[in-house]
């Protein structure tokens, strides 16, 4: 179980690493007081507008950023308390968009996900190598394993990078925005694989999305945030409404289930005259 107790807070200077200027809580503070659960083998999506603070909690959530308030706690532990290394074996983060560095096969990015598991200047072994081409084979990407990460697609890549998520053996996946800058067929790819790793390895996963049809069709809890404020946390039917929507969005929106699609339907419409 991953727990974050009344967790606040604020880039320096009131400055993202961007450069960006916040915009999000009026007292300067990126998250106030933000409190979520994510029980083992929930799928949890983080909604809200751009500038909410959905990326900076799922970096608090990874260990990558300290609060300046409260805790964050992992199975009883702070985080704090644990090791890069013991950290990366429990949680593993898939970004929005990655790049290597150098001309890395598909095979070398996925067995980066081994490296938590490796000793000090150890290399890679037998059991690294299988288990790296299930986690490829789990992915759909087994295919792609000699080819250079660099010349694949934004969808093949995103898959390519759960596959090292999946590599790594890790208990529970943070996305952030897993579905960012891809197209519709590669968003439907992205949403089956996460469903289908939730379903047949019991994968515990945090996302952050502004898609909201997306959060409908897999998360079983939605956290809405807004100005670095919880507004709704709970079971997707039940958070995801019309109502919710024009508060914090300002968006007109019809929620229905959807029969065939076997989820809600968020389908946004002009506010009446």
């Amino acid at each position: 179980m991953l727990r974050a107790d009344k967790v606040s807070f604020a880039y320096e200077s009131g400055r993202r690493p961007s450069g960006r200027l916040h915009s999000e809580a009026a007292n300067g503070l990126v998250l106030d007081g933000v409190s979520l659960t994510v029980d083992s083998g929930l799928i949890v999506g983080l909604l809200g507008p751009n500038g909410s603070g959905k990326t900076t909690l799922i970096r608090i959530l990874a260990g990558l950023l300290t609060p300046l308030q409260g805790s964050v706690m992992l199975d009883g532990q702070p985080l704090a308390a644990l090791s890069r290394r013991q950290l990366a074996r429990r949680m593993a983060l898939v970004p929005q968009e990655t790049s290597a560095a150098f001309d890395f096969s598909v095979l070398d990015m996925v067995l980066m996900g081994r490296y938590p598991h490796l000793g000090t200047f150890a290399l890679e072994g037998a059991q690294d190598l299988a288990l790296a081409r299930d986690a490829l084979a789990a992915t759909g990407t087994a295919q792609f394993e000699s080819r250079l990460f660099k010349t694949l697609s934004g969808g093949e890549k995103q898959r390519v990078v759960i596959a090292g998520a999946l590599a790594q053996a890790a208990d529970m996946l943070l996305l952030d925005e897993p579905t960012a800058s891809l197209d519709l067929g590669y968003q439907m790819e992205i949403a089956t694989l996460l469903r289908k790793l939730n379903r047949e390895r019991r994968a515990t996963m945090v996302l952050s999305t502004h898609d909201l049809n997306l959060a409908a069709a897999l998360c079983d809890r939605v956290v809405l945030i807004q100005r670095g404020r919880i507004v709704g946390d709970g079971p997707t039917a039940d958070v995801l409404t019309a109502d919710r929507i024009l508060s914090v969005y300002g968006v007109h929106a019809d929620v229905q289930y959807h029969e065939r699609a076997g989820h809600l339907m968020v389908v946004p419409f002009d506010s009446p005259h």
